[in-house]
């Protein structure tokens, strides 16, 4: 009975708060849930790319950007941009440890998740050696090079993050901070370059932010990627997690401690190590070209229409499980990542079409693919339907706080450029203060779809709450924001729920809209910091800017 009380008054309060921030904003709390309760219900399929469902969220999404007001802002007049990628699956998996005589059987998504993004047919590798690399990277700015061996041909094993993580006052590589030699992406990367078979990332849950269970549903479904001119010298073969005490095991097999070569893995006089073992890998490729698409609306500006303020969400989530699922639960409805951000920017979208028309044009883009890779974007950035160097800024939403309001703003990437300042003046007026980067430690600014463009020079922001909660009762919405990230992240269990209390993901969504409007209705272009490594590419097009 305790439980049912605390939960229906956590329902009294969210929906009293609700109406509260209904009353200081143009947003309607009702319809954002009600319109996050049907992209991610179980009709849409989990919103995997490139399957049926893909076209009924192009309906959804398109039909409440035109109700907004806003154009289609694709290519050829339509609402959507094409993005072809390769489609990677990996089935049949087969593979062992042979270490000091013996063979060992790794069952695929318990001791290993292995998967490829190499076209193929067939993955068979036999007997090829293992050797710990660290962390894996090669950084000659930071005179840091984890390769002193040949590993050509070779499967190499690294862990996940960069060396600073474990001892963040060493800063060789912005201490707490992940830098993107942190991210699984760049080992595989890497490991690439280098020549090697395969990578076998040692998986710790604090590193990586996230459990094994991520691991075990992101890694094994089909993985896509953009087309590649030279897939063969951009990936591996083998693309694989590793349980910690599996490596533990293999470390002490080969007579050697694994704490102990994590901490010699912080230096750069690190050497690699020969792990004296062998492994075998066996899987059936099966490799096609799919197009999935991102959706793309615009509201045409008054005064300076071909200068842009661009918002972005993506679509995509994980589909639906190959196999029993969890009580019988296939589908990965992806409530909060991302149906969430979407409805965000459609929301965003109409009040901006209830108003005055901005001065300069407003691009919304739900993103495809970025649970696969930041794909959508990548395409985006590289493929730019409206200039980047004409885009003042832009606006990223993923995962919004649906526990209610929080007494402090996180901005990602922070200390980057001056949409700090824009942003943190509007949060103060929320009586609220700036958490400068709290996902620092475990990358955040390099896993979300800002980051392609960012890549390429466009000032981005991606915020989200931060700090406690500010409304009673506070324990029950702790309570529910800790299960999510236990249960719900990339699970099957990420639903939708009446007992939401969207005040602060509102509070959110009118920062972001009010920081956008001001651009748009403005002659400024927002600054990259000098010690921000992205300031210049983006001085290379300054003069289409003066």
């Amino acid at each position: 009975m305790r439980l049912f009380t605390t939960v229906a008054a956590l329902a009294l309060t969210s929906a009293l708060v609700a109406g509260a921030a209904n009353a200081q904003s143009g947003f309607d709390a009702a319809r954002i849930s009600e319109e996050i309760r049907l992209l991610s219900g179980d009709s849409f399929e989990g919103r995997g790319i490139a399957t049926p469902a893909e076209q009924k969220v192009i309906d959804f999404v398109s039909q409440r950007f035109a109700e907004a007001g806003f154009a289609p802002g694709g290519e050829n007049g339509g609402w959507t941009q094409a993005v072809t990628l390769n489609r990677i699956a990996s089935s049949n998996i087969s593979a062992s440890l042979t270490q000091g005589g013996m063979t060992t059987a790794l069952t695929q998504g318990q001791e290993v998740t292995i998967s490829s993004r190499l076209p193929g047919r067939k993955v068979d590798l036999k007997d090829v050696p293992l050797v710990f690399v660290g962390y894996g990277v090669n950084a000659p700015e930071r005179n840091w090079n984890d390769f002193k061996t040949d590993v050509r041909g070779k499967i190499i094993v690294v862990l996940v993050n960069d060396p600073d993580f474990e001892e963040p006052e060493l800063n060789t590589f912005g201490g707490k901070a992940m830098t993107y030699y942190g991210r699984w992406t760049y080992k595989y990367e890497e490991a690439a370059r280098q020549g090697a078979a395969g990578v076998l990332i040692v998986h710790e849950t604090a590193p990586a932010a996230y459990g094994w269970t991520t691991v075990q549903n992101s890694w094994s479904v089909p993985q896509f990627d953009i087309l590649r001119e030279n897939a063969a010298a951009e990936r591996v073969p083998v693309e694989a997690w590793i349980q910690r005490d599996v490596a533990e095991k293999l470390f002490a097999a080969a007579g050697v401690d694994f704490e102990e070569q994590k901490r010699l893995a912080r230096s750069a006089d690190f050497q690699p190590v020969d792990l004296k073992a062998t492994m075998d890998v066996s899987f059936d490729v099966a490799s096609e070209q799919i197009v999935t698409h991102n959706i793309v609306a615009r509201l045409e500006g008054s005064k300076r229409p071909n200068e842009t303020v661009l918002y972005g969400a993506h679509w995509d989530h994980i589909g639906v499980d190959a196999g029993e699922g969890v009580n019988g639960d296939r589908i990965f409805n992806g409530a909060v990542d991302n149906a969430s951000g979407t409805v965000a920017i459609i929301e965003i979208a109409r009040r901006f079409g209830q108003g005055p028309r901005p001065e300069r044009s407003i691009v919304m883009v739900a993103f495809t693919g970025e649970e696969s890779g930041l794909l959508g974007s990548e395409y985006y950035a590289a493929n730019p339907l409206y200039p980047l160097e004409t885009t003042a800024a832009g606006f990223n939403i993923d995962a919004a706080n649906v526990y209610g309001r929080k007494d402090k703003l996180n901005i990602t990437g922070f200390g980057h450029s001056d949409l700090d300042d824009r942003l943190s003046a509007i949060a103060t007026t929320q009586g609220r203060g700036i958490v400068p980067d709290a996902g620092a430690a475990a990358g955040i600014y390099f896993r979300s779809d800002h980051f392609p463009l960012v890549k390429r020079g466009v000032p981005m922001s991606y915020i989200n709450s931060a700090g406690d909660f500010r409304d009673a009762p506070i324990e029950p919405r702790l309570a529910a924001q800790a299960e999510y990230g236990r249960i719900g992240y990339h699970q099957v269990a990420d639903e939708w729920s009446a007992d939401w209390d969207l005040s602060g993901m509102i509070e959110d969504m009118e920062v972001s809209y009010q920081a956008g409007a001001a651009l748009a209705n403005s002659t400024d272009w927002p600054q990259w910091k000098p010690t921000s490594e992205f300031s210049t590419v983006r001085a290379v097009s300054q003069s289409q800017r003066d």
